[in-house]
């Protein structure tokens, strides 16, 4: 038997690092202030850079490097996904006159 995965419109933003502090969308920072997200940081040169983020996520602990993608399902949920993965089974969607990026 085959089954095909039904239609879902979920969001999502590319994870760029610190930047995603910044412009990162609400749902996004307040996983961050819940500690639902954590920003992964390492010293380099004297300054802490983030080189990634750990997601709780359904499956337990998860990390997302810069340029994965960050989803939040349909229930809430947070998980990674990489960007080929990301291409290959998502498409920009039109809501009330608007584009989910």
């Amino acid at each position: 038997m085959k089954f095909r995965k039904k239609p879902v419109v979920v969001e999502a933003f590319c994870f760029k690092g610190a930047d995603s502090e910044i412009n990162a969308p609400d749902w996004f920072a307040q996983a961050l202030q819940n500690e639902k997200a954590i920003l992964d940081r390492a010293l380099k040169d004297g300054h802490a850079h983030v080189y990634g983020c750990t997601i709780d996520t359904l499956e337990g602990k998860m990390h997302a490097r810069i340029g994965d993608y960050i989803i939040r399902g349909v229930n809430g949920e947070l998980y990674p996904c990489k960007p080929d993965t990301f291409r290959k089974t998502y498409e920009a969607v039109e809501v009330r006159g608007g584009m989910i990026n």
